[in-house]
């Protein structure tokens, strides 16, 4: 396990990684084998994992095939089954941090405060909740999946049993015989149900949106399974590559409305097949067109809501009165333990009102509520700072590690530009940013996730869609591929700094860790 502190105490570096999940240990990993050793990543919790630290609800696990959803550089984890659980993703986490020795650069339980670009000396100047730090490159690798949406009706403060946000779970809460209300009908909500259902003496789940869901065919790996891969020349990546292929066929549909309606069938089906009462079937119906919102994938689901101590009710909370959820319908349920499964402000950068750019502004005045970024990567006014998972980078279907790894490709294609020119800093130009924005959001209003006709934490509350990418995950990770110097605005140069050796060249495009492997 990597120890809560590392061993350096390095305060002024070349490049600060913000974050000790999926994209922060991703980025220290990549930055250091390109030659950059001179990395510190500052977690504000007391150990790595991200997301999957945070979310420890009974049934969470990956919706996304375990051999995608991993580091293309780690191809021999012998995953216990297709979509992994929580607590494998995590240890999978630690263990690849140890196997590439992070415990030197890994800080735990450092908070940033601030984050303010000098633009006399060329650093960002960090203050943190262990001191000031600086450092030449900042990366934010915080993640969209980080600031829980909580539930805000009346009288919640006054009910009085547990309150349990599925991203802050008390595992010491037990609902062994206890009357449980779930509200939400979401990705967390379709894991947390099933799980529950065996020791709750009852449940009652409200439902604001019914949710289009498809069967997930999460079998076991036996080890027999994995000697068999380990043995046979190329099957991981044909499986690698396979489980790609098949997550671009949802995005296709989810780019071309009318081939939805092909996954809208097969999820009617798997519907049907699940709940023969029509009357839940009816209230387990979406109205809207699949992929508007965030696909799910389920074979418990269904099958949870036909017990008989589970109820469904198709109705959104309007209040807590008491030990009771009262529905907008004007149901009631009487209620020992009360769930929130209401998801994650996606939309805001969590730490976007602490960095401040070369205007004196935060990242998150400038943005007014509606983030934007050059491939979804680097921002006008702010030099020197890489968002990993940024703004219209992902979408319904996309292994969001896929896209990771391009943009790993693409920061350290941009330092190595750094090094050869001996400048300090590089800006994406403003226009550049500008047009490139005009584009996707063209682009993305012939898709689904703009036209679907629902609400989605793809859209602001004006409409714009800060999420999703409206083109083919491989248009995006060639783009990453090859970074541009011309899109960039750089500070005069200093004397030359050699790069490092296993810098990339920018005759060649930066490595394409986001295709199959």
């Amino acid at each position: 396990m990597i120890p809560v502190q590392g061993g350096r105490d390095a305060r002024h570096v070349r490049v600060a990684v913000i974050g000790a999940g999926f994209s922060g240990l991703g980025a220290a990993i990549r930055l250091r084998e390109a030659g950059y050793r001179d990395v510190v990543v500052l977690e504000k919790a007391q150990q790595l994992g991200g997301t999957w630290r945070e979310n420890t609800y009974p049934g969470c696990a990956c919706d996304v095939p375990s051999t995608l959803y991993s580091y293309s550089f780690t191809p021999d984890t012998a995953w216990s089954r297709v979509f992994a659980g929580q607590e494998e993703i995590r240890t999978y986490l630690a263990t690849t941090a140890e196997r590439y020795g992070l415990a030197e650069v890994l800080r735990c339980g450092v908070v940033l405060r601030t984050a303010r670009w000098d633009a006399v000396a060329g650093r960002w100047r960090l203050e943190t909740s262990d001191g000031s730090y600086s450092a030449a490159v900042l990366v934010m690798a915080t993640g969209p999946w980080h600031v829980p949406r909580p539930l805000d009706v009346p009288g919640l403060d006054g009910f009085a049993g547990p309150v349990l946000h599925t991203a802050r779970w008390d595992d010491g809460i037990d609902v062994a015989g206890k009357r449980v209300s779930v509200v939400g009908s979401g990705a967390s909500a379709v894991q947390v149900v099933p799980a529950i259902t065996e020791r709750a003496a009852a449940v009652h789940l409200f439902q604001r949106t019914p949710q289009w869901v498809l069967p997930k065919p999460d079998l076991a790996l036996s080890p027999a399974f994995h000697r068999v891969v380990g043995r046979l020349l190329g099957a991981r990546r044909a499986l690698r590559a396979s489980q790609y292929a098949l997550q671009e066929g949802f995005g296709c549909a989810f780019r071309h409305p009318g081939l939805a309606r092909l996954l809208e069938a097969g999820a009617r089906a798997h519907l049907r097949l699940s709940v023969p009462d029509p009357r839940l079937r009816r209230a387990l119906t979406p109205d809207y067109r699949l992929g508007c919102k965030r696909l799910l994938t389920s074979s418990t689901y269904y099958p949870a809501l036909r017990r008989p101590h589970v109820r469904l009710h198709p109705t959104a909370v309007s209040a807590v009165r008491g030990n009771e959820i009262v529905g907008a319908d004007g149901t009631a349920a009487e209620t020992d333990v009360l769930i929130t499964a209401t998801g994650f402000r996606v939309g805001e950068l969590p730490l976007a009102k602490t960095l401040y750019g070369t205007d004196g502004r935060s990242l998150h005045d400038v943005w007014g509520g509606e983030p934007q970024a050059y491939l979804g990567t680097t921002v006008s006014g702010f030099p020197n700072l890489f968002l990993l998972l940024g703004p219209n980078l992902l979408g319904g279907s996309t292994s969001a590690i896929t896209v990771l790894e391009a943009q790993l490709g693409y920061l350290t294609a941009a330092l190595a530009h750094l090094d050869r020119n001996g400048s300090p800093a590089l800006e994406v130009r403003p226009g550049v940013q500008d047009a490139h924005n005009s584009a996707v959001q063209a682009a993305l209003a012939t898709t689904v996730y703009n036209t679907g006709g629902c609400t989605s934490y793809y859209l602001t509350s004006s409409g714009r869609n800060t999420f999703a990418w409206p083109w083919s995950t491989p248009r995006l990770t060639r783009r990453l591929n090859r970074f541009d110097p011309a899109a960039y605005d750089w500070q005069p140069a200093l004397a030359p700094v050699p790069a490092p050796r296993a810098a990339q060249d920018d005759a060649v495009p930066a490595p394409a860790h986001g295709q199959p492997s």
